[in-house]
């Protein structure tokens, strides 16, 4: 699976310039995760890695430019709190 990540990283770092090579993998991992997480909840049998790669590569090619400009609202809502709360007990 090394090898499938590694490529996919690469192919990510090429269409988004503003992604560190952590970041990309990260990206990657959480896609292909998601992919076949997915999948298999909608009762889909599973089809392989090959199969997931060229998902994988269908959504770099769409969405791998603006990777970098997406933030998660759970992440986003816990600085918020973090920021406000400083040890006050509500």
């Amino acid at each position: 699976m090394e090898q499938y990540f590694e490529r996919l990283t690469e192919q990510l770092m090429e269409k988004n310039n503003m992604l560190t090579y952590d970041e990309a993998r990260t990206w990657v991992e959480l896609l292909w995760s998601d992919f076949e997480t997915t999948y298999a909840k909608a009762g889909h049998k599973y089809k392989g890695q090959d199969t997931t790669e060229r998902i994988v590569q269908e959504w770099i090619e769409s969405y791998g430019a603006q990777l970098h400009l997406f933030q998660n609202k759970q992440s986003k809502a816990n600085d918020h709190l973090q920021g406000q709360n400083k040890g006050l007990l509500h």
